[in-house]
Order: structure tokens, then sequence, then C-alpha cells
């Protein structure tokens, strides 16, 4: 392949040699700054060509082309911005607050949509705004405890489902009393997790049943229609483990509503594949959990903002029920910015705005 490489005082300047010499179809390698200067390696557009003909051959995938086709514009585009007047100053502003979201555990995909949209004198406080006005969160105490019902609470394995469970059935209890509180476990695999929930139900004056299968839980919550608030306490299952399918067809059938708990400690890509799996109509809502082992909340809330899931309570803690907390989103962006010394004022700041002022773009 015939590459080359040209250095310019800037961007522009070493983009018009690139299409001085290979012309506006040149492919874009690589595009960094060395030094004061700026250095693109390219080549020239007939490197696509070949590497179709070599496709066609069978010596190349379908999918190497497509990543090579797409970088070579993405780069275009991004040099071909580089080039306006003036955009060097406002790419080094853009860039800048995209640092502080990728640095706070937000994706490149939901930072891209947001910067595009970014007016050029605006920045990270435009940013926050935007986050808060697209957050989507309900009262957990209104919507679940006080209206009452059958929900499960659904997630991976160690993402807090029975700690969680016992945190709402406590609330329902100060509440409504123990007498119109239910605790269910489908979990009849790990060992201990029964008596676990057990315990907590003994603690609370409310009676624990384990259920197997869909006929066992659909006559377990026949005998439990009296009840305010039935919660079941789910087998915790990896995203990937096939059991995850059947066990929301059984919650399924028996009109069982979710909660979807997420682990604010993991990272984007296994928070993305846990909704994806989890994810289907019977899903209402989500929790994320461990608030208190996390670095940041931005991972979590990018999932949240990108999948439109409605958040009702946020768990920060071990302590039933005192560790369970309506949501505040202020609190959530405050814990996801704080941690950033560029950024710490400018999101403190902006928490500040009172609610319902925000008059920033929806996505």
């Amino acid at each position: 392949m015939n590459m080359k490489t040209f250095v310019g005082a800037n961007s522009r300047e070493a983009l018009r040699q690139v299409r001085a010499e290979l012309g506006e179809d040149a492919v874009i390698l690589s595009n960094r700054k060395v030094g004061d200067q700026v250095e693109i390696v390219a080549a020239h557009h007939s490197m696509l060509k070949g590497l179709e003909q070599q496709k066609q051959g069978g010596q190349h995938s379908h999918g190497l082309l497509s990543e090579i086709r797409a970088l070579h514009e993405h780069l275009l585009n991004q040099l071909s911005m580089l080039s306006k007047p003036g955009a060097a100053s406002q790419d080094g502003h853009k860039s800048r607050v995209l640092r502080s979201l990728l640095k706070a555990g937000f994706g490149q995909s939901l930072a891209d949509q947001m910067l595009e949209r970014m007016p050029d004198d605006a920045g990270l406080d435009w940013i926050l705004k935007v986050l808060e006005r697209n957050l989507r969160h309900r009262p957990g105490d209104e919507e679940i405890v006080r209206a009452g019902g059958v929900y499960a609470l659904v997630g991976p394995t160690g993402v807090g489902k029975t700690t969680t469970t016992a945190k709402l059935a406590a609330r329902a209890v100060v509440r409504f009393g123990a007498d119109k509180v239910g605790l269910v476990t489908t979990d009849s695999y790990r060992v201990g997790a029964y008596e676990q929930l057990r315990i907590y139900g003994k603690i609370l004056g409310v009676s624990v049943q384990s259920v197997r299968d869909a006929d066992d839980l659909q006559l377990t919550l026949s005998t439990l229609k009296h009840k305010h608030l039935v919660l079941i306490d789910t087998m915790g299952m990896g995203q990937r483990d096939s059991r995850v399918m059947d066990q929301a067809a059984m919650l399924d059938a028996c009109g069982v509503r979710r909660l979807l708990l997420l682990n604010a400690t993991s990272n984007l890509h296994t928070l993305e594949d846990v909704v994806r799996v989890y994810r289907s109509p019977g899903v209402v809502g989500c929790i994320p959990t461990k608030l208190d082992e996390a670095v940041s909340m931005g991972s979590v809330l990018d999932v949240v903002i990108r999948h439109k899931l409605v958040m009702h309570f946020i768990a920060n803690g071990q302590r039933v029920p005192e560790d369970l907390h309506e949501i505040s989103v202020p609190y959530l962006l405050r814990c996801t910015f704080d941690s950033l010394d560029m950024t710490a004022n400018a999101a403190r700041d902006a928490l500040d705005l009172p609610q319902g002022s925000v008059a920033a773009h929806a996505f």
C-alpha cells in the first residue's frame, strides 16, 4: 500500500497537501499533532478499490472494508470542519467538553449527539442542562409503594436484587403494615438465596414464599392477591445466560411488571449488554445500584438516557431501608462530575438551577 505522510503548520495546510497530491478521494489513515505541526498519513483512493477486489477474491472480509470506508469518511468530515475559518478554536473548546464527558463515563455516541447540538458559545453547563432534561424519573414511593401491585426485581448476579427487595418491602411495611406486603423468591439455585430473603422477611414480619416455575408462581400470586404490594426477588443470571429469556416468559405469563437493577460500577459496554437482554415491555423502570462503590455515574446515566428508561429509586449501600432513595437528578449529576477538577465548579453552578427551568433540546 502506497501511504504518504504530509506535515503542515495546521490541519488546513496538511489537508491541502493531501488533496493536491492524492486528490479529493484520498484515504485519510491518521491525523495527529507532532510538536507544533499536524501530521496526516494518507493513501490514494485506489486502495479501496484494491481491497474490494481482494474481498471478492475471498482474501478480506466485508467488515474490514466497511470499517475503512467509515473511518475515511469520518476523518474527512473532521478535517473539513477544521479547515473552516475559526474552526480550530471551536474544535478545541468542544474537545475539552468531550474529554470531560468521556472521563465521566459517558459513551462516544451520546457525547457526539450532544456536541453536535451544542451552540458555539455554550459549554459544560449547557451539557448538564441537556442531561437533566433527558433523565427520566418518577417518584418511586408514589408509583410503586403507594400504588402497589406485583413487581419483580431483575438483573444480573450481584446487582443487589435481594437487598433492594428488602428495602422496598420495608418502605411498604412502614406505610401499610406487614400484613399488606408479600415476598416471593424464584431463586432456588443459589445457596442461601431463600434464607437471606427469609431473614429480611422475619425482621419485617413478612412471610417469604419460594416458587420454581410459572404454574407455581401463578398459584402463589393468587394466594397473595389480597396484599397491597408483592415483591419478587428473582434469580441473578448473567445477561448471556439463556435462562434470562425463560425467566422473562414466566413473569410475562403471570402479568408481573419488572424493575431492572443496573450496577453503577459496571462499564458502559456491560450495561448496554444488560439492558439489551433484560429490556422488554414488562420492564417499567430501573433502579441504579451501588452508587457508593461507583467512581462516577456517567455510564449508567448514558444507558438510561439512550434507552429511555425511567428511574424510580437509587441505591447506595446495604442498609435496610436507609440506603434506598428517591431520584434526585442534581445529586446524580453531582456524583458524576464533581470528581473532575476541571468541571466541578461548572457542574455545581448548573445544578443550582430550579427544576423545570431547563430550556435545552431533548433527544
